[in-house]
């Protein structure tokens, strides 16, 4: 099969696209997915550099364990193993494979009890291949918090993958949504469903009097010490980067001492419900990914440069296959 391979951590110059690569062995639980769309994404980015270092103890010591990276996924089943029945042949999946892997190919094998749905009617697949993985964190990120509906809630860095879909599923749950984005993206926030949306290129958001329940900084450009100050008492700080001195991970112990402003580290969730739950919105139309550029997998090194660059909006996608016939419907959130 064709397929992106990297036998070594490094830069995007790394990964090749090859022609000849095995195909993924079948197990009695396993799906086979014809990938028609996948994504280059910051925790692809991340494993394939291996950084932060200690991703190592994931993906391998010295060099990687799997030669395929990827994590979303979305195509058509093409074969299924002998206990599956949850899947047949020609059914319209999407996934997210990160640990198993292997979604940058022309197929991708993964378990039926993994993160895999059906696509809904009227999704298509490279919407569909990029709702998992900002998706999920942003999903995440609003659990580990305790959001309410009716809450105000400050999302930071709104036109990445986790953070516009952190937008469309807080408006989805009847939170009034603040959120910052540059000049150029201001009203594409609006769009998503914001009622306020703050010009971080124009204005420092920490300074602005705002009084939030919890502040989301989704692209870990701010610190809870600054953001504290917007923060009702009892109100929460997620971030989804480690912050200086990786203190994001050593503040939780402290700040759950007191009664006061605490910080929350978002461990991801990755089951069956969180891709269940995503796949609703999905079909309701209450979350629609922002889609930024579609590569070919024979410029996927390219598009590694672009996610790295820090100039994406939303996701990058790669197509594998042309398009499926199934028309996305309008929403706030398509790009």
């Amino acid at each position: 099969m064709k397929a992106a391979v990297s036998v070594r951590y490094g830069p995007p110059e790394v990964v090749r696209v090859v022609d000849d690569e095995p195909a993924p062995t079948v197990e009695d639980d396993d799906v086979l997915v014809r990938v028609h769309a996948t994504t280059v994404n910051r925790t692809d980015c991340g494993y394939r550099g291996a950084s932060p270092f200690f991703i190592r103890g994931i993906s391998g010591l010295r060099r990687p364990r799997v030669r395929v990276w990827g994590t979303e996924y979305a195509g058509v089943v093409e074969r299924v193993g002998r206990e599956v029945t949850r899947f047949v042949p020609g059914d319209r999946v999407f996934g997210y494979a990160e640990g198993r892997f292997g979604a940058h190919a022309e197929v991708v094998a993964v378990s039926v009890t993994s993160m895999i749905a059906p696509v809904p009617d009227g999704v298509d697949l490279p919407s569909a291949a990029a709702a998992t993985e900002g998706g999920h964190y942003a999903l995440s990120a609003i659990r580990r918090a305790g959001i309410e509906p009716g809450q105000r809630v400050l999302v930071h860095g709104a036109t990445g993958a986790i953070g516009s879909a952190a937008v469309q599923l807080l408006v989805d749950l009847g939170v009034h949504v603040v959120a910052t984005a540059p000049t150029a993206y201001v009203d594409l926030v609006t769009g998503l469903g914001a009622e306020e949306v703050l010009d971080h290129q124009k204005e420092d958001f920490t300074r602005t009097g705002l009084e939030m329940d919890a502040v989301l900084d989704l692209v870990g450009k701010s610190t809870f010490g600054a953001c504290r100050r917007i923060l009702r008492p009892g109100g929460v700080y997620v971030s989804s980067d480690l912050g200086p001195y990786a203190q994001n991970v050593a503040l939780p112990l402290v700040t759950r001492l007191g009664r006061g402003r605490r910080v929350v580290f978002p461990f991801p969730m990755e089951t069956p419900e969180v891709i269940d739950y995503l796949r609703v919105r999905l079909e309701s139309g209450a979350f629609r990914p922002v889609l930024d550029r579609t590569y070919p997998l024979a410029r996927i090194v390219e598009a590694y440069r672009y996610v790295e660059s820090g100039q994406k909006v939303g996701n990058v996608v790669i197509q594998l296959a042309e398009a499926d016939g199934h028309e996305a419907s309008s929403a706030p959130g398509r790009a």
